[in-house]
């Protein structure tokens, strides 16, 4: 009979201690989370085993390995992230590097003036997983769920750029994200965003145009200045509405709807107007003053617009420059009016020939007397010369016209001013002048000499002395003084002289001769007979 055999105690230990190793093996292990691939066009201020990955300020992974593509063209970051990670790597996740930044929108990322540059992530909401993505230089400018993302396309010299402001009525509500130029239509492509719930003011007719800090602008309708904010003034920008308030707004924009960038509000103002009735004016007197762009107007309100002035002069050489009138070529909008309803221009046409017919004129009047400015005032003229629009000037209706006191008639009138001025005797006057003044001056003298008296020191001591004496003089007189009692005691008397005499006055008033005969006349004597 053979016993087994059994298994010493000594082999436990090393069992034990594999175990043990197993174990910490796989808590390392399982402490490491994915491990994702960054790329980026310059790796400045990321550093192997230092720059972290953060999610609201939380360190979620670390920069291990930094190094270049193989065609030397890029950077290369290999990242290892903590467990649980998983799930925030889609398409839609974003990484960028934040670090201290001086810009139009402030000043941002000073905490890492210390602490050194770091990557934020921002996961994604996507389905798709993925494990490469680029680095962007700057942080997004907004989520996109709640923004209205545009397209805008200007001109060269629009000076726009990344960063800036787009504004509604002074009010920032987004901002420009790309710029981008086209060299084969040799113009600049922007995209931006409108932040909600500010996109329901772009509609179909709202427009945009470039703003600056101050806008200044004088022409025939006044002077005008415009001031924006201190973002605009720094670095311009670019603002939107629907420039005429007689336009209704339209269908609201959709995502991705593009635009043209006007250069002002002007421009963006006359871009609404798709409908318009052309005519020639002929001016028979200067345009000086008259620029394009300027209005038409009929009883202060505008309906039209200056569209070039002058218009074909020259075309038939020399021979243009001696012909009177010269043509003005103007447009009528009729959306200005009708709040943008779009209205047939023959309609129009038709409108203004009856009007044409009861005397509506054309005129050139005087909009801004520092500038001198000109536009074109339609106004009726009852005694003007029977007219209508079936003559044509390049194949264009001549409106008729009349002479409107334009500013070559104000600058003759001040000239007849200036020559009735030369005419003042102002020489003579002037002598006169200068004959006063010396006049004036010798009185003067004359005084200071008078001044000068030693006398003249003691007149005011003198008026004193005589005011204190005239002051006891008067106190004599008032009610407990002996001079008023003189006074009531004499007219006492007086009163009763005047008793006494009043039977003697009454005498004398009836017989005046009472002084001399005496008062009762003696009878008659009577002769006595003979006895």
């Amino acid at each position: 009979m053979h016993s087994s055999r059994k298994i010493s105690a000594v082999w436990l230990i090393p069992l034990f201690a594999l175990l043990i190793g197993l174990w910490l093996a796989y808590r390392h292990l399982s402490s490491f989370g994915p491990v994702i691939t960054l790329h980026m066009e310059r790796a400045d201020g990321i550093t192997a085993g230092k720059t972290p990955i953060k999610i609201r300020n939380v360190q979620v992974g670390l920069v291990e390995e930094v190094s270049l593509s193989d065609d030397l063209s890029h950077t290369i970051l290999r990242v290892q992230m903590i467990p649980e990670t998983e799930s925030m790597f889609n398409q839609e996740t974003r990484f960028w590097v934040v670090k201290p930044r001086i810009g139009k929108g402030g000043i941002s990322g000073l905490s890492t003036v210390l602490s050194g540059s770091y990557i934020e992530l921002e996961p994604g909401d996507s389905s798709t997983l993925k494990k490469q993505f680029t680095v962007h230089d700057t942080p997004p400018a907004v989520d996109p769920d709640n923004a209205l993302f545009l397209r805008l396309t200007s001109t060269p010299g629009s000076n726009i750029n990344n960063g800036d402001p787009v504004s509604f009525q002074n009010l920032k509500v987004g901002q420009v994200i790309e710029t981008s130029f086209d060299p084969a239509s040799k113009l600049f492509r922007h995209r931006l965003f409108i932040e909600k719930p500010y996109d329901v003011l772009v509609t179909r007719n709202t427009r945009f145009w470039k703003v600056s800090g101050v806008g200044f602008q004088l022409d025939a309708s006044g002077f005008q200045a415009q001031i924006n904010s201190l973002e605009a003034l720094l670095g311009g920008g670019i603002s939107f509405a629907v420039p005429d308030s007689n336009m209704l707004p339209g269908e609201p924009a959709i995502d991705e709807t593009e635009f043209m960038l006007h250069d002002d509000k002007e421009a963006a103002r006359q871009s609404l107007y798709t409908e318009t009735a052309k005519f020639v004016v002929l001016v028979k007197n200067s345009i000086r003053g008259l620029s394009n762009g300027a209005p038409v107007e009929y009883r202060g309100i505008r309906i039209g617009t200056v569209e070039q002035a002058p218009w074909t002069l020259g075309f038939e050489g020399t021979q243009g420059l001696g012909q009177q009138p010269i043509p003005v070529l103007i447009r009528f909008e009729p959306q200005r009016l009708n709040n943008g309803a779009v209205v047939d221009p023959r309609h129009w046409h038709e409108e203004f020939e009856r009007l044409v017919n009861h005397g509506l004129r054309a005129s050139l009047k005087v909009g801004n007397m520092l500038t001198g400015s000109l536009y074109v005032d339609l106004k009726f003229h009852e005694d003007a010369p029977q007219a209508d629009l079936t003559a044509r000037h390049q194949s264009i209706p001549v409106f008729p016209s009349v002479d409107g006191g334009s500013l070559e008639k104000i600058e003759e009138q001040i000239h007849q001013l200036l020559v009735s001025l030369n005419d003042v005797p102002v020489q003579e006057i002037a002598n006169h002048i200068n004959e006063n003044l010396e006049n004036l001056n010798a009185i003067t003298r004359r005084v200071e000499v008078l001044l000068a008296d030693p006398a003249m020191s003691q007149l005011p001591q003198l008026l004193t002395d005589n005011l204190k004496a005239l002051e006891g003089t008067l106190e004599g007189w008032q009610s407990d003084g002996e001079g008023q009692q003189h006074l009531i005691g004499t007219l006492e008397k007086l009163n009763h002289l005047l008793n006494e005499a009043e039977p003697l006055i009454d005498t004398l008033n009836q017989q005046p001769n009472a002084l001399i005969f005496q008062r009762h006349t003696a009878e008659d004597l009577q002769p006595r007979g003979a006895q």
